[in-house]
């Protein structure tokens, strides 16, 4: 987003996928990784992991339980439709497929 318009074209895409291999070609995996959660939008004005921790859950990303980081994870689709519908059952089923799979994950 910082190089590129905000337009929703193929141009767009095709300029996104090259700025995907050079970040790809420098960065390793849980770099990309540890940027993409510290910048992504996680409600109206809430942006980054820990500051969505604080917002929600009045702690620290390092302090999330398995259910909370789940509920997180859940939200990344549509942040701004789950910060006002916290308890939208949809969000409910996520976060519980998330958290069934966290044991066999891998953290990149």
């Amino acid at each position: 987003n910082l190089f590129l318009t905000p337009s929703k074209t193929p141009w767009r895409k095709a300029q996104e996928a090259v700025v995907t291999l050079m970040i790809e070609s420098v960065w390793s995996k849980q770099r990309i990784f540890e940027v993409y959660l510290n910048v992504i939008e996680w409600g109206s004005g809430v942006f980054g992991a820990e500051a969505a921790a604080r917002h929600y859950f009045s702690t620290g990303a390092s302090q999330l339980s398995a259910a909370q980081a789940a509920r997180l994870a859940g939200m990344v689709p549509n942040p701004r439709f789950y910060d006002r519908n916290r308890n939208a059952p949809g969000l409910g089923k996520k976060a519980a497929i998330i958290q069934a799979r966290m044991p066999s994950a891998e953290v990149p």
